[in-house]
């Protein structure tokens, strides 16, 4: 009886200090679970914190990540270490439950024992848990100073781009400006021209009302002579005759006079510069052979036409005009650098060495851009290119002077000159354009006589 006694009173016993022993455990490993929801929680946070920094600071990170994930993982393995100590604390249990009889008197102590150790190991990992929550704080501070800094350095690139967009944005503003102060005075010639149109529509409504009263006043004419029909048609046959005698005179005539007359405005216009240029041994340019229908050259001579001018058919080949450099007055002093400069390639030029005088004026306008020559300087380059036969890059040249510089004296030649480059290249279209707006823009030029020649040779070809 006392046997059984004792060991219900050790069974008892032992469910008690299982019953104490095992809310302590659960306790415990609710906390933990607990505690690594928290800590997942925050990870996940800082991840997301970390992606959405710049690619070049990831690496910085990532050691700092890996700090973590260590210490995770040593909480990982002391939770696991706990699992185990708890699976060896109920291992215990069971032998304290067989063992009940014989440790009543050393049972007291043995839980007291076990539960200041699991103080003990609470304690550690509450220790352990503060030390990461610092250097999750600590590596919080230094991403966000990381992003505090390339937030600055994001913000002065954005700023350095931002003036560069602007400066770019002046330029297009000055080149509209200009290009607007092109089309007003377009619009102006347009303005003159439409005039100019209406006048001559009503001088062709007064010739047609001249022409039908002429042909009423012939209509009786006929039927008052029809008797003296056949010697009127001898005499008309005669007569016609020698009016196409005398037309032919007179538009020979009428072609030396318009040559005289353009000469004379050739060396009226060097007179009026008042500048004498250095004399050059003349030696033929291979791009500035005359056409027949031009005018004679500065010298007074009146060129020949070159082997070769002619097609098979007959018809005459369009080839600029011979221009020789004029001498540019008042645009820099004769003992300017870029003025000696400009002299001696233009002597280049003159002396037929286009490959030379090409290279020279694209280094003169790398060199002196803010040139008072530089619109010169661009012209003869494309002049260059032309003789060359190079007519694109001719083309571009000639461009350039119109847009870059439209208040240069050279702009009504560059446009007659690009005019001939499309030509060059059976361009009609292009080339009937260029001679157009010479001859709206610049209707009291050289150019535009010139202009108006070449306008007459396309719609004969047509």
């Amino acid at each position: 009886m006392r046997s059984q006694l004792r060991t219900g009173h050790g069974v008892l016993l032992g469910l008690a200090v299982g019953g104490l022993f095992l809310p302590g455990c659960v306790a415990q490993q609710s906390d933990l679970k607990k505690t690594e929801k928290d800590f997942k929680q925050t990870s996940a946070k800082q991840t997301q914190e970390i992606t959405s920094l710049r690619e070049y600071e990831i690496p910085q990170l990532r050691g700092e990540l890996e700090k973590a994930l260590h210490l995770t993982k040593d909480l990982q393995a002391r939770q696991e270490d706990l699992k185990y100590r708890s699976a060896q604390a109920e291992q215990q249990t069971k032998k304290l439950e067989q063992l009940a009889v014989k440790l009543e008197t050393d049972g007291s102590t043995r839980y007291l024992w076990m539960q200041k150790s699991f103080e003990t190991q609470d304690a550690k990992v509450s220790a352990r848990l503060d030390d990461l929550s610092k250097a999750m704080e600590a590596l919080k501070k230094e991403v966000i100073d990381v992003v505090q800094r390339t937030n600055e350095g994001l913000a002065k690139r954005v700023d350095a781009k931002l003036e560069g967009h602007q400066k770019e944005l002046t330029d297009h503003q000055n080149r509209i400006e200009q290009i607007s102060q092109k089309f007003m005075q377009f619009n102006q010639a347009m303005a003159g021209f439409r005039e100019a149109l209406t006048s001559l529509h009503d001088r062709v409504g007064e010739g047609d009302h001249a022409t039908k009263n002429l042909i009423a006043k012939i209509d009786a004419d006929l039927k008052a002579t029809a008797t003296h029909s056949e010697d009127v048609n001898r005499s008309v046959a005669s007569i016609t005759k020698a009016l196409e005698a005398v037309g032919r005179k007179m538009t020979a005539r009428l072609d030396e006079q318009d040559n005289r007359i353009e000469a004379l405005a050739r060396t009226i216009e060097q007179t009026s510069n008042k500048t004498v240029p250095a004399p050059q041994p003349h030696k033929p340019v291979p791009h500035s052979a005359l056409g027949p229908t031009d005018p004679v050259t500065e010298g007074g001579d009146a060129p020949k036409s070159p082997p070769g001018s002619e097609t098979a058919t007959g018809a005459t080949l369009i080839v600029p005009p011979q221009e020789s450099p004029k001498p540019e007055s008042g645009q820099a002093t004769a003992d300017s650098p870029d003025r000696t400069r400009y002299e001696r390639l233009l002597a280049l030029f003159r002396e037929g060495d286009l490959d030379g005088a090409r290279q020279g004026f694209s280094g003169f306008l790398d060199e002196f851009p803010n040139s008072t020559l530089a619109p010169n300087a661009r012209y003869w380059l494309g002049e260059s290119y032309f003789g060359k036969k190079d007519f694109h890059k001719a083309i571009d040249a000639y461009d350039k002077v119109e847009i870059d510089y439209p208040g240069s004296e050279k702009v009504p030649s560059a446009i007659l000159k690009k005019g001939y480059a499309y030509m060059a290249l059976k361009d009609k279209k292009r080339a009937s354009s260029a001679f157009k707006q010479v001859l709206t823009l610049y209707p009291k030029s050289v150019e535009a006589g010139k202009a108006s020649d070449r306008l007459a040779q396309l719609k004969e070809v047509r």
